[in-house]
């Protein structure tokens, strides 16, 4: 056993003694293209190697860092080699010819430093048959630098040669935005231009946090017949699957100088359709913004009028891009039923242009509403008066007296068959309460209450019930538990106004 422990002794101190610290760098490709990534692998053998802490390479920002160790033994010319190495890989995306530089690493209290690497950049249509030349993805933004609340447009550009085969659909991850709010395009473009086809995503960014922010890549995985594999009859099949990502974006986003409600370059038209109504009936506002920016994050805020009831719709907002700039187009309308004179306030709102960082000031005039008296009412409050005269008439206590002796006497006179009928009414009611609830579900609204308001709401004039029911619908969806809604009524005023 002592013979044993000696031996291994020796064969550890030999090992030591062929253990040689060292450091090397290297990188996937020195030739790529532009928005392709590149690795940069240093490695470092030794035990417990110090890394440098590396976020960006040449002005280019690291997008992703992983590690990884490996022992080896070998013999070589009779001689046992020993080797355990750490590496450490770090990608990034140049976007020009560039030089990776020298690099320190420190392994038991030496510094070792690696060789720079120099990288050439390659055109798109370079080097046919080569991975990043059959398909690519490039991000570009239409602005560089903006403030906080300004709009901006990035998009990304996904690039396929002409003639490739796909076995799959293209498995797309779009960038991430932290920092910005994000609104996808619907509108997407896509055209050829040389030898590729070329699909462009686009989405709308608005600042939310001032400094120098970065939109992350976004990747793609294309399917690929892979030749290699045949089957029994020599036909192709399986799937090759290639990824690639894009760059990334830098962009300076600065401090508002001035407090503003929007920003951009915008116009507001407001409008009514009357300032003179009957007494509860709907006046109608109408308010439209639009120009240059975006207004996806715009809210416009509810009118509190005392004594008046304000409907409002869900605002639409369109977007657009013309000639490489945002357009946006705010709608939203207003009803406002009362039944005294009212005044619908004014509106304004700050305006930052981005241009010459001047704030101006939208408005909405201030609307007087006058409320037409209904000269149908003063007629109809002579009615009851005159109908009570008619029952004072009609109740004669001689007439009350000699009724209650007719039914007295025809109680007596049929008490046999009023048993019976009893009987014949208790048989009914069984059956009527094991069908009530299907006479109920029959007799139901098939609409549900949001889908009536909206119904209901555009014949509001045409009918007081249904005025008044229209009331009740919007004070229970804002939250008015007291309310309760007569399904019933409910269903005739629906097939009331579409009949």
């Amino acid at each position: 056993m002592r013979n044993l422990g000696k031996i291994l002794l020796v064969i550890t101190l030999g090992l030591q003694g062929l253990w040689a610290d060292s450091v090397t760098a290297s990188v996937s490709s020195t030739e790529v293209v532009s928005g392709n990534t590149v690795e940069l692998r240093i490695k470092a053998i030794g035990d417990d190697p110090v890394f440098p802490n590396i976020q960006e390479i040449d002005g280019h920002r690291v997008v992703g860092t992983r590690s990884g160790s490996n022992s080896s033994y070998s013999f070589i010319n009779g001689k046992m080699k020993s080797e355990y190495s750490t590496t450490k890989t770090f990608t990034f995306v140049p976007d020009k010819e560039m030089t990776i530089p020298s690099y320190e690493v420190e392994i038991d209290g030496k510094k070792y430093k690696t060789e720079e690497i120099k990288i050439k950049m390659l055109k798109s249509a370079a080097a046919t048959g080569k991975n990043n030349s059959i398909f690519s993805l490039q991000m570009k933004a239409n602005k560089s630098s903006v403030m906080v609340g300004e709009s901006f447009m990035v998009t990304v550009y996904f690039s396929l040669q002409n003639g490739v085969r796909l076995s799959q659909e293209v498995q797309y991850t779009p960038p991430t935005f932290p920092g910005f709010s994000a609104t996808a395009v619907k509108e997407q473009n896509a055209y050829n231009k040389g030898n590729y086809q070329v699909q462009e995503i686009r989405y709308i960014l608005t600042a939310q946090e001032e400094g120098n922010m970065t939109i992350r890549p976004s990747h793609a995985k294309v399917g690929l017949v892979d030749r290699s594999r045949r089957d029994i009859f020599g036909m192709t099949f399986g799937t090759k699957w290639v990824q690639t990502v894009s760059n990334s974006l830098e962009i300076e986003v600065l401090p508002q100088e001035k407090e503003s409600d929007l920003v951009g370059d915008f116009t507001m038209d407001a409008s009514i359709d009357v300032q003179e109504v009957k007494a509860n009936k709907p006046v109608n506002l109408s308010v439209k913004i639009e120009g240059k920016g975006s207004l996806e994050n715009f809210e416009f805020p509810k009118y509190e009028i005392d004594g008046v009831t304000v409907y409002s719709d869900e605002a639409k907002v369109e977007t657009k891009v013309i000639n490489g700039e945002l357009h946006s187009i705010y709608s939203k309308s207003f009803a406002f039923i009362s039944g005294e004179d009212f005044t619908i306030p004014a509106r304004s709102f700050s305006m930052l242009t981005p241009s010459d960082h001047e704030i101006k000031e939208l408005k909405i005039d201030a609307y007087n509403i006058t409320i037409k008296a209904d000269s149908s009412a003063a007629a109809s409050s002579l009615k009851p008066h005159t109908a009570g005269v008619v029952q004072t008439k009609t109740g004669q206590p001689a007439e009350v007296k000699e009724v209650i002796i007719e039914k007295q006497v025809e109680v007596k006179s049929v008490a046999w068959w009023m048993l019976a009928a009893a009987f014949a009414v208790g048989a009914l009611f069984m059956v009527a309460l094991r069908w009530l609830p299907k006479l109920k579900s029959r007799s139901a609204s098939p609409y549900k209450e949001s889908e009536a308001l909206k119904i209901l709401y555009a014949h509001m004039s045409e009918d007081a019930e249904v005025e008044a029911m229209v009331r009740k619908l919007y004070a229970k969806k804002n939250g008015d538990k007291s309310i309760k809604i007569d399904k019933k009524l409910l269903k005739e005023l629906l097939d009331k106004v579409k009949n």
